[in-house]
């Protein structure tokens, strides 16, 4: 691979510096999941408040790692398209592809679903709701939300700037009136008192209750999109990724802690079992009363509409430029002659998105879209080497933090974590297997279609 070919646009300004970059992170990775996920994380380590701390730590960390690995490719190819053109230079262009297929049909349809059943589900202390009417309610707001991105780009950035502060006010309120506030004692044994006798056993629990955790990690692969974008990506991208992820692992562990300082643990597993999984709210409602409990709220439920409402906007994108390349039905690459937005790609991903909702509650979603991007995360991760042996003359300004055994125990963490979901949770994980692996074929039918030209991606930005 020749220098040149890390560059397959040079139209874009350089305006994203470290603090840029790190921004960038923080924002696309704090959003609902950790309001939520705690109580996931809680319930697979069986109630254990040290085993479900040490999870959100040990995500954090596989989180890190995979991010010191994706630094490293993003440092040698600062390209738009990030892990799309990964996969494809390093295995097969088909890998790329399913990387693109598995976003419409899963990762980035069942977000946009997952999200707005969080959204309804938040509000349930207030008004309680069946699992039906959650359902209602959340395929109204993703109609409503595809409406406001047919409009055009700009009302859907206006919009999103707006939502921005919402999604992290409520963390830091918890996290000062928790340690400040709270008195229970936190009991912070690792095993829980039905703990298995085997070690083997304390493991795969431990990674079943990691495993929960990781979609609040997720945004940690973003950045590499944009790479091309920043002032010295071979500085500033790694140290963007491995700043705020260490700041971000800080913050879950600390704002779960919070929690525990406040709620006794026999309260929040009922909680729990009522379907009342925002533990946040409980607290700030306990210490500051109604009015710390709207407060958390509304700036929980701005934050998590606002990630919707980027995943509507961005999404669609990708698809776009698929079919550019003729990776897609073409009338995925057409815009909209009055609004200029991928207008079929974007109703696609919203009829798709409404299907996810009516087949699959909210923990199932966020369990399947975890799978399937995990999965394609590792192969990335697996790039690292596969571009050392591949492209040994390629520049490479970062490299991964301790060599190829850092990146040997990252691909090991990965294989763990999914092949314990995949034994724990095998049904949801199936679905995550499948969609890529009809990705595989839809890819051949395409290729043949385009007179055997490869997918690259590098149209996408």
């Amino acid at each position: 691979m020749s220098k040149s070919s890390t560059n397959v646009s040079s139209g874009f300004h350089k305006e994203i510096g470290l603090f840029g970059g790190i921004s960038l992170v923080a924002g696309m990775t704090i959003g609902s999941g950790i309001y939520y996920l705690g109580s996931y994380v809680l319930q697979r380590a069986e109630m254990s408040i040290g085993m479900a701390l040490l999870c959100w730590i040990i995500g954090g960390i596989v989180s890190i790692l995979g991010g010191l690995c994706f630094a490293e490719l993003g440092a040698s190819m600062p390209v738009a398209g990030g892990m799309t053109i990964y996969l494809s230079k390093a295995y097969n262009p088909a890998v790329g592809f399913i990387n693109g297929f598995s976003l419409l049909f899963i990762n980035g349809s069942g977000s946009i679903a997952a999200l707005s059943i969080a959204f309804i589900t938040a509000f349930n202390a207030i008004i309680p709701m069946s699992e039906i009417t959650v359902k209602i309610f959340a395929v109204i707001i993703i109609i409503l939300f595809t409406a406001l991105n047919y409009r055009g780009v700009k009302v859907a950035t206006l919009f999103q700037n707006f939502t921005m502060v919402g999604r992290v006010i409520p963390l830091f309120l918890i996290i000062l009136l928790g340690l400040t506030m709270g008195n229970e004692k936190v009991n912070l044994s690792i095993l829980p008192a039905n703990a298995p006798s085997s070690i083997s056993g304390i493991i795969t629990m431990i990674a079943f209750a990691t495993f929960a955790s990781l979609w609040a990690y997720e945004g940690w692969t973003n950045l590499n999109t944009v790479a091309e974008e920043m002032k010295n990506p071979k500085k500033d991208l790694p140290l963007s990724i491995i700043i705020s992820l260490t700041f971000i692992t800080i913050i879950y562990t600390v704002f779960n802690f919070a929690i525990y300082k406040v709620l006794p643990l026999n309260e929040i597993s009922a909680m729990i079992q009522s379907d009342n999984i925002y533990l946040g709210s409980e607290v700030a409602s306990r210490l500051m009363g109604n009015l710390g409990f709207y407060v958390v709220l509304i700036g929980m439920s701005v934050g998590i509409i606002g990630t919707i409402n980027g995943d509507v906007l961005t999404f669609p994108r990708t698809y776009y430029a698929m079919a550019k390349e003729g990776y897609c039905p073409k009338s995925f690459g057409e815009l909209h002659p009055k609004y200029g937005i991928p207008h079929v790609a974007t109703l696609v991903q919203a009829v798709i998105a409404i299907i996810l909702v009516l087949m699959r509650n909210l923990e199932q979603l966020t369990g399947l879209v975890i799978f399937t991007s995990a999965a394609l995360n590792m192969l990335a991760v697996g790039a690292v080497l596969v571009f050392r042996k591949k492209y040994p003359e390629l520049e490479r300004p970062y490299k991964v933090w301790g060599g190829v055994p850092t990146v040997i125990v990252t691909l090991i963490l990965f294989a763990v974590l999914l092949i314990n979901e995949f034994i724990s949770n095998p049904v949801n994980s199936l679905i995550g297997l499948i969609v890529p692996a009809i990705g595989f074929i839809v890819y051949f039918y395409f290729k043949k279609k385009n007179s055997g030209a490869d997918y690259s991606g590098d149209n996408i930005e």
